[in-house]
């Protein structure tokens, strides 16, 4: 970097402002360095969606009241006003990685991942077929999937052992009466509260001790009114490996713990719905009816044994569920960025500890990636914030030797918006956007009961909506 270029403050875009990114801006503005007057810092914050917080807004279920609370430590660092926000901007059409290129010395992906993972298996294909993120996606009000989604299946097959196939299959069974306290948006509980559901079975390929779901996750499954747990003793199988887990993890004992206690303890309360957990089943097929050609009308698996390290094998025995709907729910995965390599077995953006590489594996100057589309989508969310600080150490350490922008403006980069017609929101549209939802709550009216009920906020969903109001239209 050149003298004068070190003068300035060091010019900064993330691209992406879920977690991954507020994080990585946060841990920039408080260096060492930067607290003791090394050098300063100039960080602008962009996201696609006109608000800000990413995977918190739109990928996590709105009856997680206690991971929501994530929000209020992202608000704290974006209302301090040294990072500036930007919001309905695309990148790859609305700037370019050239754009950012002239306008900041270093540019950090925090673009996460927010595609399902694929199932291999025939059928998938078939109408009634669905990725979990999609369901994720609409039940938290992402602006740019359809206000309506297909709820017309009474038997439904999750298909995963994480924490998004428990939130698509307790969203699922969960009474849409019982949501209206959250913040669901009100196309998302009209859509609930008309599903015929009456059953959900989630699948795992391995046993009890292998699944991937928190403690907190399974706990919430039994706080669901009116839903009956059911589990089946055959699933219930633990080797050398799952001894072994369960005796040196207390989350997995927590589980196992939990699980078992569920098995041997509960007894069905005719509740008129149900969510079965199912183990040691590998999906195989699934598959129409000649009543309904063309519509998922049932599923096939193999029964899976454990190998004795906690892996497992198929049987040969073959086992088939009547549904009528399958949400896939195996894992997400990242989308490819334009003007930057994208491995496409791993879902990520190649890098080393957060420095994007190029094809020959030369670190890129000045582009650098952090999150999920770093790391891919592994960990709980306040994982990345250790992400975060590795990257952010890494461009400190090459700070001195970045390309410096050609035009390190403030402004610059809000003339070239201007200049394009781009209707960008900012941290005071999202204010005035919050305060609309917050207001909606407030006023909000059960019309089907037709009868008041405070709710902390009703989400707005309408990407338009969001922006003239973020704007002041």
């Amino acid at each position: 970097m050149s003298t004068s270029a070190a003068a300035r403050p060091l010019r900064v875009a993330i691209i992406g402002a879920g977690p991954a990114g507020v994080y990585a801006a946060d841990i920039l503005t408080k260096s060492n360095e930067v607290k003791g007057g090394d050098f300063a810092v100039s960080i602008d914050l962009f996201d696609q969606y006109p608000a800000p917080y990413g995977l918190i807004r739109y990928g996590v279920a709105p009856d997680h009241p206690r991971i929501k609370g994530i929000v209020n430590a992202l608000h704290k660092v974006l209302d301090r006003g040294d990072i500036r926000f930007l919001g309905n901007i695309n990148y790859g059409r609305d700037l370019t990685l050239s754009d950012f290129r002239r306008f900041y010395d270093a540019v950090i992906f925090a673009t996460g991942a927010i595609r399902d993972a694929e199932l291999d298996v025939p059928g998938v294909d078939l109408e009634g077929s669905f990725g979990g993120a999609d369901f994720v996606s609409w039940y938290d009000g992402h602006p740019d999937v359809s206000r309506d989604w297909p709820l017309d299946a009474k038997e439904v097959a999750v298909i995963g052992n994480g924490n998004v196939a428990l939130d698509v299959a307790r969203i699922l069974s969960k009474h849409a009466d019982d949501l209206l306290s959250t913040e669901i948006p009100e196309n998302v509980y009209r859509g609930l509260k008309a599903s015929p559901v009456t059953d959900v079975h989630v699948f795992g390929r391995r046993g009890p001790a292998q699944v991937k779901f928190t403690p907190l996750e399974l706990r919430e499954l039994s706080h669901s009114r009116d839903v009956d747990i059911v589990l089946y003793p055959e699933d219930f199988d633990f080797d050398a490996g799952s001894e072994a887990q369960i005796a040196t993890n207390n989350q997995t004992k927590t589980m196992v713990k939990t699980l078992t206690n569920w098995l041997v303890e509960d007894e069905p309360t005719g509740a008129s719905r149900r969510l079965h957990l199912h183990f040691l089943h590998s999906p195989v097929e699934i598959h129409d009816s000649a009543e309904t050609p063309g519509k998922v009308a049932g599923m096939r698996f193999e029964r899976t044994e454990l190998t004795g390290d906690g892996s497992v094998r198929g049987t040969g025995e073959m086992v088939d569920y009547p549904v009528q709907a399958v949400y896939r729910a195996i894992g997400y995965f990242g989308s490819e960025l334009p003007e930057v390599g994208f491995d496409d077995k791993r879902g990520v953006i190649p890098n080393e500890g957060g420095r994007v590489i190029d094809e020959t594996g030369r670190p890129v100057p000045g582009i650098y990636a952090t999150g999920w589309i770093k790391r891919g989508p592994v960990g709980l969310i306040g994982h990345t914030k250790g992400d975060a600080l590795e990257t952010i150490g890494y461009l400190l350490e090459d700070r001195l030797n970045l390309p410096p922008a050609e035009n390190p403006s403030e402004n610059a980069i809000i003339d070239l918006l201007e200049e394009r017609g781009v209707r960008y929101t900012t941290w005071d549209g999202w204010l005035k956007l919050d305060a609309h939802e917050l207001k909606s709550g407030a006023n909000f009216v059960n019309t089907s009961a037709n009868a008041e009920l405070v709710r902390e906020r009703v989400k707005l969903v309408p990407r338009e909506d969001m922006v003239a109001i973020s704007r002041g239209e």
